[in-house]
């Protein structure tokens, strides 16, 4: 049932989808959901593929925020973003509420450059006014807590999803280093059922294999790994996702946005793992989840991890003592292609040189995360 009803969705005109809103007001190609993947396939131009990205809707699932200063509005500008999931700190709920706080404080002081989003309609108006959309949300539970009743605060304060667990494991379930693999805590099951009837999304990108089965499996709505990796490319990576559980989101109407951090994508940066590796981790995730399912994801700043003075012994160092080894660690942490702002204009014109349709190109920069945000966010 649930697979009939998206598939009927992916049909309607996306104008219908988000009433008072037409996409082929900003571009001829935009046409609707369907009519994407209907698009024309090119050889590599770059005039073309420019001319691609300027009017597609490019969506990262996750930004890291910190030390947002002019630079990042720089970097924001370059990248062409239409909108951004952002991490914040979690820690406890009054931390947790500060950082929302200071965020609805930047993007009111910037209306120029940024829209406070709650919907998939709030991107689509970015795009049309050239600012850039910012979803705000955590990659832990904790500042939960011990009530259920602060997920409703977090809402109030405009949390729009979370991230069940990190790495370890919290009162919601079990994370990906974790040592036991138990799954979701009843407290957990509790925590995604209000998360789904308030409109946040689950997003599991850093759960333990059982955690992730059950947030899949719980969740009402589409779960989602907003930065994440095929562990089908990358064996035994504990933040990979298998195959069975890439199937299985996208069945419930999730997606996968696929990280662009080098060391999550292979395990010999600069040699064999290159931004044709981290496009092979597109190819199979759409190979499994289908194309209606995959998007990209950073997971560090805007500007990049370089431009922003990340070292040996500043970044690389700490984390040898904050992860378990089977993370993998590694210094540069980075692909040079993808470590600047226009990372995924860089992305469109391998999947283009590798035969993706515009309108299927165009899905993966952000249509996907659309479509999604219009199913989940109330």
């Amino acid at each position: 049932m649930e697979k009939k009803r998206r598939d009927f969705i992916k049909k309607l005109p996306f104008g219908l989808l988000l009433p008072g809103y037409v996409l082929n007001s900003f571009s001829s190609e935009l046409v609707s959901m369907d009519g994407l993947s209907a698009g024309i396939s090119y050889d590599y131009n770059q005039k073309h593929i420019d001319k691609l990205y300027k009017n597609a809707i490019v969506i990262d699932g996750l930004i890291i925020p910190r030390g947002w200063d002019e630079a990042s509005f720089r970097a924001l500008k370059e990248s062409g973003y239409t909108g951004m999931s952002i991490s914040l700190e979690s820690g406890n709920l009054n931390v947790a509420l500060k950082s929302l706080a200071e965020w609805q404080k930047r993007i009111k002081d910037n209306p120029d450059k940024l829209i406070y989003a709650t919907s998939a309609a709030d991107f689509v108006q970015a795009k049309k006014e050239n600012k850039a959309a910012v979803l705000l949300g955590f990659q832990n539970a904790t500042m939960i807590e011990k009530s259920i009743d602060n997920i409703n605060k977090l809402y109030d304060a405009g949390t729009r999803w979370i991230q069940l667990t990190y790495n370890e494991r919290n009162l919601l379930g079990d994370g990906s280093t974790e040592r036991t693999n138990a799954g979701l805590s009843d407290f957990g099951v509790e925590a995604v059922e209000r998360m789904n009837e308030l409109g946040i999304i689950v997003d599991l990108s850093h759960c333990g294999r059982q955690t992730t089965d059950d947030g899949i499996a719980f969740s009402k709505t589409g779960a989602c790994f907003n930065h994440s990796m095929c562990e089908s490319l990358h064996k035994n990576h504990p933040r990979a996702k298998t195959d069975k559980q890439i199937r299985a989101m996208a069945d419930k109407g999730g997606i996968i946005g696929i990280i662009c951090l080098g060391y999550m994508i292979g395990p010999e940066l600069g040699t064999k793992t290159t931004i044709e590796t981290y496009v092979d981790h597109i190819d199979h995730a759409v190979k499994i989840g289908g194309i209606d399912h995959v998007g990209v994801a950073a997971d560090f700043a805007i500007q990049g991890l370089e431009a922003t003075g990340a070292t040996r012994e500043n970044w690389y160092v700490p984390r040898l003592t904050r992860f378990k080894s089977s993370y993998d660690v590694q210094w540069p942490p980075w692909i040079p292609e993808l470590d600047k702002p226009d990372r995924y204009l860089q992305v469109a014109k391998i999947l283009d040189k590798r035969g993706y349709k515009t309108g299927d190109i165009e899905k993966i920069l952000g249509q996907n995360w659309l479509r999604y945000f219009g199913e989940v966010l109330k």
